[in-house]
């Protein structure tokens, strides 16, 4: 049963083990899922966001381009800028998230404002764009980082491309003013969560729009970011988990870089709100697999303490089964011993003596048998008492166990003074030392007995034997000893007499 309770517990084992392991496993699988569900929402979001970009950069690099030829071709004069003027005022409905256009001078003065009245001495010469276009003889479009409007402190940033003279000299700048409110307007209506963010930045690390806005985030650069070191100087597109050097959040970021323009579009959701529902999925994991763990571990201990009682009743049962056993060989041994002197009773002699009978018969050996009857034992108890007698055959009793000492030989009561040594593997002058013995030991115990003519207790003794051979029956044995024992005490007892015809006088 200690078996069974152990199997028990490595099947309790085995079974916590594996749906521990599984569940584990599952919830681990499942977060990377979440994770990589992310990761591609991410990504799409990126795609989304940086062709909305491109397009609104290429729309106004194709509006500046017109432009650039306006003034290249007819000049830069009040006439032309009022030309201009009208031209703009009929395109910019086309494109809302236009804040504004500019044309400036080679001194940086406002040559055109679409937006609003030129300000008295307005002035740009110091703007990065403008001395971009000044200092560089590049015809490229210029994406300049986000500044804030000196008129109505909105933020903005610029697309510009400078016009030349007619020798190809510096003649001035075009720039396009695009509202950073426009883009986050846009970036808004995208759900990223309490924690996430958009951004919009050049290729250089410098931030031109970020969600939620932040204004002392404006046209910082983050070029010395981990981010930005290990996965935006050598890949165009990729996720990557980081705490944000801006507000120090743990965010998942997708980022793509533009394929025309110098922009990287950047999403970031944040990790703990992107696992909120991993997290409920997988506590509520926990607690189910918890519930059945500690259901199965309840079972396998109402099993184990059933078990405990059953090996506790089984053990009970197999006491009483032995105490019974005992019992039963000790009845069994009183069953076969005589009450008075402790030695084998008839019945255990007459088992003992058919058995014996067999073994002679099947191994061709001799068995022999003393028949003992001790002397004027009825004078005995006469004179002494039945009290004295039974003591009498006690003594008896042990002088002729002590006189018989292979353990195969028994010595048993056949009934009143009468016992029986039974001698199996023994011829008759083996048998003859024995009965012989046991004269001679009655002679040294010299127990009184005044009314016997010898004065002390003596026996007189039939001896019989037989070979396995002739050995017909038990009966016949039992007759020769008898006829023996007749033939003793004719004689004048105290002596032993062999088979029913020789008599030996001890």
């Amino acid at each position: 049963m200690k078996r069974d309770s152990h199997l028990v517990v490595l099947l309790l084992l085995v079974i916590g083990c594996s749906l521990a392991s599984l569940t584990v496993w599952k919830v681990l699988a499942s977060r990377e899922r979440a994770l990589e569900e992310v990761n591609v929402h991410g990504l799409n979001l990126t795609q989304a966001l940086a062709t909305y970009s491109e397009g609104i950069v290429r729309q106004s690099s194709l509006l500046l381009l017109g432009l650039v030829e306006r003034l290249e071709t007819e000049g830069s004069g009040p006439a032309q800028i009022q030309r201009l003027t009208a031209l703009v005022e009929r395109q910019e409905p086309l494109m809302p998230q236009l804040s504004g256009i500019t044309i400036y001078d080679t001194q940086g003065r406002w040559l055109m404002s679409s937006n609003r009245p030129i300000p008295a001495g307005a002035n740009s010469s110091d703007r990065v764009y403008f001395i971009h276009h000044r200092d560089d003889p590049s015809r490229e479009t210029f994406i300049g980082p986000p500044i804030q409007s000196r008129s109505n402190q909105e933020w903005v940033i610029t697309v510009s491309r400078r016009f030349n003279g007619p020798d190809g000299e510096f003649a001035g700048v075009v720039a396009v003013t695009l509202g950073v409110e426009n883009f986050l307007r846009l970036f808004g209506k995208i759900d990223v969560g309490q924690e996430g963010a958009i951004g919009l930045s050049y290729t250089d690390g410098t931030l031109l729009v970020r969600y939620p806005f932040r204004e002392q985030d404006m046209g910082r650069n983050f070029s010395k970011s981990p981010i930005y070191a290990k996965y935006l100087v050598d890949r165009s597109v990729g996720t990557a988990s980081f705490t944000s050097s801006l507000d120090g959040v743990e965010r998942l970021y997708a980022f793509r870089k533009s394929d025309r323009l110098p922009l990287i579009t950047t999403v970031a959701l944040g990790k703990r709100e992107a696992l909120a529902a991993w997290r409920m999925e997988a506590l509520l994991s926990a607690v189910v697999v918890t519930g059945l763990l500690g259901l199965t571990g309840l079972i396998g201990w109402f099993l184990i303490l059933d078990i405990r009682r059953r090996t506790a009743a089984e053990d009970q049962l197999r006491g009483a089964q032995q105490q019974l056993l005992s019992s039963n060989r000790q009845l069994e041994l009183l069953a076969m011993k005589d009450a008075l002197t402790g030695l084998a009773n008839r019945r255990w002699f007459d088992e003992s003596l058919a058995m014996e009978a067999r073994r002679a018969q099947r191994d061709g050996t001799t068995l022999a048998l003393l028949m003992i009857d001790i002397d004027y034992f009825k004078r005995f108890n006469d004179a002494f008492g039945h009290v004295a007698g039974d003591a009498c055959l006690q003594r008896v009793g042990r002088i002729l166990e002590a006189c018989v000492r292979r353990p195969s030989d028994l010595v048993a009561r056949y009934g009143g003074e009468e016992m029986g040594i039974i001698m199996p593997d023994t011829d008759s002058d083996g048998a003859a030392v024995v009965a012989q013995l046991i004269l001679d030991r009655l002679q040294q115990e010299h127990i009184a007995h005044d009314t016997s003519p010898f004065g002390r207790l003596s026996v007189s003794i039939g001896l019989a034997t037989a070979s396995g051979s002739r050995l017909d029956s038990v009966q016949g044995l039992i007759e020769m000893a008898d006829q023996a024992l007749y033939s003793a005490k004719a004689q004048g007892r105290n002596r032993f007499v062999r088979g029913s015809s020789e008599s030996e006088s001890g």
